[in-house]
């Protein structure tokens, strides 16, 4: 099997890799949070136990042990263990992967293909991977931290299980520090301490990777001459000052620099826009991530004080489904770009939450007689469209009528921007329902 971690040598000395890397498990039952997948009734401890794998699809955030888990299926099931990254890994790569690999099939060595950001894959990527899993050829295990069923194409979705995997809780946190107090071959040396658990669970998210970098940080800055080193609240606090420079160089702003993206888009300047969106994109985000959350601002910001925000950042999103990166980086820059100068309202999604709140406060809301279809002569008999009078029979197409549940009064939910093409829309309902808008007058 290939050596999936290697030590670098400088000179005569050894590097020991980060602490992470050094904890990792080699046994199943050293797996921490994923019970409801490797506990006893488990699904994956049956494929453990007979040595047999299906291609698979792990599912869930980073630092749970979704890499882990594939390196020891890789162990387990004693298969040449081979793994890429969607971001960087292309067709070509991939290929001379598959070709290898039908080679040592050849000669009874299976071979287990492991794509980290699986959902990184355009559509051609992951087409070209269907073949040899149906075939045997490889097994394969993705790793995705989005909903693979946006994400990976049905086909082969349909050839792979796919399991979902959750963030560690604050006593998994605490048994994997403990573990490294132990076992570890540079921490063990020493009488070390924790005050403050809860800190480390907090900052880590319940992510295992970071829990145990911020350990190792917090343990490089203590005081090594003391017979007793104290981890406290304060010095994981530093500690994920440093992690921020030393650790984590694609995510440690994740979610400070899509909101940071998304109130320049709001702010309306295009031009911070690009900043931040530069920023994501060299750090290496998810441009799928990127384009919904422009498809979601679109709604949510623009509304209809510009109709085309919308459908333009839904074409932004399947540009970078179609095109893939580098090059979809600049799909990315024209739908941003429009987004932060188009006019903004989010009269439409206020509409929705003062909707929402009538709803809520009237569980027994009633679709008044005159607004039921009767397609049989019982409902009409009982009322059913009784008087409802067919906008399309009067002038303008439109009649003044009631169409508010039964014993909601009629009130003005959604109030149209004086901005953009809503200025126009708050005219037309302006004169159509003149006495809704003169009560908010």
């Amino acid at each position: 099997m290939d050596e999936l971690f290697k030590k670098e040598n400088i000179g005569s000395e050894k590097v020991l890799p980060p602490l992470a890397e050094r904890m990792r498990p080699n046994r199943i039952e050293e797996v921490l949070g994923q019970d409801h997948l490797l506990g006893e009734n488990g699904p994956l401890k049956k494929f453990f136990e007979n040595k047999k794998f299906p291609s698979m699809i792990f599912w869930g955030p980073p630092g749970v042990g979704k890499t882990t888990i594939a390196y020891l299926i890789a162990k387990y099931g004693d298969y040449n263990f081979v793994r890429i990254s969607a971001v960087e890994a292309g067709v070509k790569e991939v290929k001379e992967i598959i070709n290898r690999a039908s080679i040592r099939l050849s000669h009874g060595q299976q071979t287990l293909l492991f794509i980290d950001e699986i959902h990184r894959f355009n559509k051609a990527q992951q087409d070209y991977l269907l073949h040899s899993v149906e075939k045997g050829i490889i097994t394969l295990v993705g790793a995705t931290t989005e909903n693979p069923s946006f994400e990976v194409i049905p086909a082969l979705l349909s050839r792979c299980q796919v399991y979902k995997l959750n963030p560690l809780g604050r006593e998994n946190i605490v048994r994997l520090i403990n573990a490294a107090l132990e076992r570890d071959i540079e921490l063990s040396k020493y009488n070390i301490r924790i005050n403050d658990y809860d800190t480390f669970f907090i900052l880590s998210g319940g992510d295992a990777r970071v829990a145990l970098n911020l350990l190792e940080i917090a343990f490089n800055l203590s005081d090594k001459s003391k017979d007793e080193i104290i981890i406290d609240k304060e010095t994981v606090y530093k500690a994920s000052q440093q992690k921020t420079l030393k650790f984590d160089k694609k995510g440690d702003y994740h979610y400070d620099t899509i909101s940071a993206f998304i109130k320049s888009l709001r702010g309306s300047d295009p031009d911070a826009a690009l900043i931040w969106l530069a920023k994501m994109i060299d750090s290496g985000e998810d441009p799928l991530f990127i384009a919904r959350r422009m498809i979601i601002f679109a709604s949510e910001d623009v509304g209809n004080s510009d109709p085309l925000a919308l459908p333009i950042a839904v074409s932004v999103y399947q540009a970078v489904q179609f095109v893939g990166m580098p090059e979809a980086q600049i799909n990315l820059a024209q739908g941003a770009t429009y987004l932060a100068s188009c006019p903004k309202s989010n009269a439409s999604y206020m509409g929705l939450i003062n909707a929402l709140e009538i709803v809520r406060n009237s569980p027994e809301i009633e679709v008044p007689l005159h607004l039921r279809n009767a397609p049989t002569r019982l409902m009409e008999q009982f009322g059913y469209g009784i008087n409802y009078k067919y906008p399309h029979d009067y002038p303008e197409h439109f009649v003044d009528e009631n169409y508010f549940p039964i014993g909601i009064d009629e009130s003005l939910l959604y109030n149209p921007a004086d901005i953009g093409y809503e200025k126009r829309i708050k005219e037309r309902l302006e004169k159509l329902w003149n006495k809704r808008y003169k009560k908010t007058k």
